[in-house]
């Protein structure tokens, strides 16, 4: 096969129906694209066989939730039509600290791909968690003087910023005084709190799981980043903003494991969005044009003199991506990416041993007769609920019962070797055996959902033993997917990752668990800037109090 003009990056003509996102019409053209730009746009007098349209942007994610390094994560996504995203690396930042953005940042580097990194604003998220780094706000001044550096990443320390914490403070002041934007994290924040957050200098946010919530949030003028990832899936409660105020919103995918990104990204989106019957540019303006102009990013919107970024697809229902073109070099023909993956740096920092099932006994006798709290995951939600339950003491020690799905949740702190702090969580499923992981947001210690306490120590000995992963135990045998990039991201080809993730999820399922994502859930489960209950490194934590709670309820 001859490599063509567009392969080698020389000048080039194309024709197609051009989607002009601007102008808002289709007219069919040929565009002339030289040294990567758009030259010229000549209008045809008949219309073509495909279509050109911008190439589509997330809006917000975290690129090592892929379990990818962003060169592979980029390989992955643009034989979707992604040519950019918006990435906040404070997932490797809070295990490795700013050594953890250079990563990425070096990571990213030669692919034909536009990644476009924050600062991240919460190394730790807040002072009750314990993470690899701190990055205070001398150190977020300092990425956000260099020019790779877009943006302050997302603020998730909102009580802070309601409460007008110096710190806090300080680190939105240097993104302000440098004009780069500021990017939010508010689940639920309303009234004078989400006034007071907004006041701060606040200018997007991705964490709104009602239409009434985003429409207070857009009239104070935010952003609203319209969410479906592996564990939120935001889409459909939040869809009609597309209509009603498509200059105010964008899509993104915060946290997506690569099985689904291995068959779809932002062009799901737009598909569905369509199909819902929102107008083709309203679609296209916020997985396009919004970001694009946001965030200001070298992204083409296939105007004359624009970077040459953009797709050919076959239809405008259909949505099928036959090309995906980055800076007028062809990046993705037919699903498959132009150029080869190759081999990423293995930065770690694990210092947990190996455990014993003692360690996941909670001896509380005082518990008999009394009613506990119960972390409640929710399948498709970032939040949790708090629930109480009849304690079940036995021995002096407070266990789980898989019959009524209340079971064991750990969190072993793989930063320094001390005591796991172990709880108690429902709607997992899990009939025997345990599931455990290294990618706990934000500080990512190893969190663990089991049955019993040998089964917990089992699934979190071969993370330990892995220097990071996914694990998984249960009667018909154990099933790990090693993760050596800080315990985050795995060095195997993007399909390989995503078969793999596969079959672990699949091995979970199996053993009772009905969440549509089980490890994407637990690995939320020890956030302690989501409400309502989660799991710290001192125990229960109580979002909404911002403060650590006990076991017992009354």
């Amino acid at each position: 096969m001859h490599e063509t003009d567009h392969e080698r990056g020389e000048p080039f003509r194309i024709s197609g129906n051009l989607v002009d996102p601007i102008a808002r019409r289709v007219r069919p053209a040929t565009l002339a694209v030289t040294h990567g730009r758009i030259t010229d746009i000549t209008w045809d007098a008949s219309a073509h066989a495909t279509w050109l349209l911008p190439g589509f942007v997330d809006a917000h994610v975290h690129v090592e939730s892929s379990l990818l390094p962003p060169h592979e994560f980029a390989r992955l996504a643009v034989a979707h039509g992604t040519v950019a995203t918006v990435s906040d690396p404070h997932e490797i930042a809070n295990v490795l600290g700013i050594p953890g953005v250079d990563f990425m940042l070096d990571d990213a580097a030669d692919s034909p791909f536009t990644f476009h990194f924050g600062a991240p604003s919460c190394v730790p998220a807040t002072r009750f968690d314990r993470s690899g780094a701190t990055i205070a706000a001398d150190g977020v001044a300092a990425l956000l003087d260099r020019p790779a550096i877009g943006s302050l990443a997302e603020v998730m320390n909102y009580p802070g910023v309601v409460a007008r914490d110096p710190e806090v403070l300080a680190k939105i002041a240097a993104a302000t005084a440098r004009s780069k934007p500021v990017d939010g994290h508010a689940p639920g924040l309303r009234g004078a709190a989400l006034e007071a957050y907004v006041a701060a200098g606040i200018t997007t946010d991705h964490e709104c799981v009602t239409l009434v919530e985003a429409r207070e949030k857009v009239a104070l003028g935010m952003k609203i980043l319209i969410r479906e990832g592996s564990a939120a899936r935001n889409f459909d409660a939040l869809a009609p903003l597309i209509d009603e105020r498509p200059d105010m919103c964008m899509l993104c995918s915060d946290d997506l494991h690569p099985d689904r990104l291995a068959v779809g990204h932002v062009d799901v989106l737009v598909r569905r969005a369509l199909a819902r019957g929102s107008g083709l540019f309203d679609v296209l303006q916020a997985a396009c044009v919004n970001p694009v102009r946001h965030y200001a990013l070298p992204v083409g919107l296939l105007q004359p003199g624009d970077r040459a970024d953009f797709l050919e697809v076959d239809d405008l229902e259909r949505m099928r991506v036959r090309r995906v073109f980055v800076s007028g070099r062809l990046a993705a023909a037919d699903g498959v990416p132009t150029w080869p993956r190759r081999p990423s740096a293995k930065p770690n920092r694990f210092e947990a041993t190996p455990k014993t099932p003692d360690d996941f006994r909670i001896r509380l006798p005082e518990a008999e007769g009394r009613r506990v709290r119960v972390i409640e995951a929710r399948d498709g939600q970032l939040v949790t609920g708090c629930v109480t339950v009849p304690a079940r003491v036995e021995e002096g020690y407070v266990v789980a019962d898989p019959e009524a799905d209340v079971l064991s949740i750990a969190l072993v702190d793989r930063y320094d070797d001390r005591p796991p702090a172990v709880a108690l969580v429902r709607s997992f499923g899990l009939r025997d055996g345990a599931i455990a992981s290294s990618v706990s947001h934000d500080s990512h210690n190893v969190v663990a959902v089991g049955t019993n306490p040998r089964a917990l120590a089992r699934a979190v000995n071969l993370v330990i033993a892995a220097r990071g992963g996914l694990a998984a135990v249960g009667p018909t045998g154990e099933r790990v997917l090693p993760l050596e990039i800080a315990g985050l991201m795995s060095d195997r080809p993007g399909p390989e990752v995503a078969a793999a993730y596969t079959a672990i999820d699949a091995f979970a399922k199996g053993l009772g668990s009905r969440l549509a994502a089980p490890f994407m859930t637990l690995s939320f489960m020890a956030l302690l800037v989501i409400p309502a209950l989660k799991l710290g490194p001192m125990g229960l934590f109580d979002v909404e109090r911002f403060a650590p709670v006990g076991l017992i309820a009354d």
